[in-house]
């Protein structure tokens, strides 16, 4: 089957996708503002509550930062009382970053402050729009995974 999506449209697409990407990163730091955390802080959270426990290694590669800069990271939050390191049992030389109650709490008010506020983006579409735009990203989103 032959596709007939003109170049505009893909080129219009990405555009939009760029500028939507742009207003969520800018609502995600007004509402960060009022915690007591970083950007990059945030993210480093978000994949340990969505993972859970990992090495400053693996975090690294997940966040696409330098090792030695993500040690820097996890040595604030660790003085935040956000995670704290875990040595393995077996092995004394693996180190696991842990989230602590007071990282989970953030991460829970940050991302229900962040789906208010796409609830409040979304009043103007009908049930049938949500769930196809929902559908859309998700094969969107599996597409660009690979």
């Amino acid at each position: 089957m032959e596709r007939t999506i003109e170049e505009k449209v893909v080129a219009s697409i990405e555009k939009d996708l760029r500028y939507i990407s742009g207003i969520i990163k800018q609502k995600g730091r007004e509402i960060l503002s009022n915690y007591s955390i970083t950007p990059p802080q945030f993210i480093a959270l978000q994949w340990l509550f969505e993972e859970g426990d990992m090495t400053i290694g693996e975090l690294s590669t997940k966040m696409y930062l330098a090792f030695s800069t993500t040690t820097d990271l996890i040595d604030r939050m660790e003085r935040n009382n956000l995670v704290k390191r875990i040595r393995g049992e077996k092995d004394r030389r693996v180190v696991r970053i842990h989230l602590l109650s007071e990282g989970v709490r953030i991460i829970e008010e940050v991302i229900k402050k962040r789906q208010l506020y796409l609830n409040e983006v979304l009043q103007d579409f009908n049930d049938e729009e949500i769930i196809l735009l929902q559908e859309n990203l998700k094969k969107l989103h599996k597409n660009m995974k690979g």
